[in-house]
């Protein structure tokens, strides 16, 4: 297992396990199967194990907790405060008093803001008194280091990390995503700041490793250098010396016991020019497929109606180059405001035309977000939009309480 360092020096496995997508057996975690793969891994090296508040409908901290059952001394444990859950300041204390009991600890390694997407939901989080729980959790070493998770754009990413003086933060990022989301200038705008990288979804949940479209996969069997999908993704991953730690969600023994002696090889920038290149010959296949060519440089933002324009593009070129139900999640979850922060979904627009102005790929883009609109925004997110109308007003009746 090769490592990376963090801020105060100390060495993390370069391969983190996610528990998101842990073995399941009734729909309920399968606990025996999980925690022999958790034992396995640590005892192969793995050191940073990475869970949340809501993973598993509430059950992955608790069966970490018992998994990490002797050994928790000698691993990193990592887990999430859920920003939409937080509507006044004795929220926090509560949901992290939860945490701590159901991971059988007195202290949390890596404690993250779950899926920021703007700088308005950490506002938020201050304004509930976050700043204050930081500074006591730290002072009595409750929590060691403070970072976020993030789903959102570029110019976004880089406000939430100006805000604060992070220990680390996490984002997605894969060899689709170099221009999506916090991207790869994110990524090295953090590293930059001397602020350590743990990446989410380098496989996109599995989909770059065995979902590949045949004219994509024929790009990796036709290779000279033979890898398995999996290994060619977190390879490209592990190349960039801005990354500190990848997690991946293994819910197979294969899976395992696979990362893990890919790991032993993720050294940075030792991929040749050639295996790049076969790496961007299958990106190029992949976004062939997707209908608006945005590149996500986010000339176009900010939109005076309060419209993410890269985030709502990204998600309708999702349906075509992954999966309609990924997209759908993903547009729900992060502009419905949802999981916090401000609504930013396409039926916003207001039909300016400001952006098209400043688009370099010269998309029309007010009919094209006309076609999100038209796509994402039936019953479903309708029923979201009016769920968080309902959260909003029982949060103003407290107050006026």
């Amino acid at each position: 297992m090769l490592y990376r360092k963090n801020k105060k020096g100390e060495e993390l496995s370069i391969l983190g396990f996610g528990c998101m997508r842990l073995p399941t057996k009734a729909g309920l975690i399968d606990f025996n199967r999980a925690q022999a793969q958790i034992r396995y891994a640590y005892e192969h090296g793995v050191n940073y194990f990475d869970t949340a508040y809501i993973y598993h409908a509430g059950q992955s901290e608790g069966f970490l907790g018992k998994a990490l059952k002797g050994i928790r001394e000698e691993v990193n444990v990592a887990t999430k405060l859920p920003p939409y859950l937080v509507k006044k300041p004795e929220d926090i204390n509560k949901i992290f008093g939860t945490q701590l009991k159901r991971l059988q600890t007195d202290y949390v390694d890596y404690y993250l803001m779950h899926a920021l997407k703007d700088l308005s939901t950490w506002e938020g989080l201050v304004e509930n008194g976050i700043l204050k729980f930081i500074d006591e959790a730290k002072e009595k070493g409750t929590i060691r280091n403070i970072g976020f998770s993030f789903h959102g754009n570029s110019n976004e990413f880089v406000r939430i990390i100006d805000a604060y003086d992070w220990d680390f933060c996490q984002i997605q990022w894969n060899y689709t995503d170099e221009f999506t989301q916090a991207g790869t200038g994110g990524l090295e705008y953090a590293h930059s700041k001397g602020i350590p990288v743990i990446i989410m979804e380098p496989l996109l949940g599995g989909h770059l490793a065995n979902k590949l479209a045949e004219d994509e996969q024929k790009v990796f069997d036709n290779a000279s250098v033979k890898r398995s999908n999996a290994e060619w993704g977190l390879r490209w991953v592990w190349n960039n010396p801005a990354v500190t730690v990848v997690l991946s969600g293994m819910g197979e023994e294969a899976h395992v016991e696979e990362n893990i002696r890919t790991a032993d090889e993720g050294l940075p920038n030792s991929m040749t020019k050639e295996e790049l290149k076969v790496v961007d010959d299958v990106c190029a296949a992949i976004k062939k497929k997707r209908r608006i060519p945005c590149t996500g440089c986010g000339y176009c933002m900010p939109c005076p109606a309060g419209v993410d324009i890269p985030e709502c593009f990204d998600n309708f070129n999702t349906i075509y180059s992954v999966s309609k139900g990924r997209a759908m999640s993903r547009y729900i979850g992060f502009t419905s405001g949802l999981t916090g922060g401000v609504a930013s979904n396409a039926g916003k627009c207001v039909k300016c035309g400001k952006c098209a102005k400043h688009c370099p790929q010269s998309i029309e883009i007010p009919d094209r977000i006309e076609d999100v609109r038209q796509e994402f925004e039936g019953l479903v997110f309708k029923a979201a939009m009016l769920m968080k109308k309902g959260m909003k007003i029982g949060k103003n009746d407290k107050r006026e309480a």
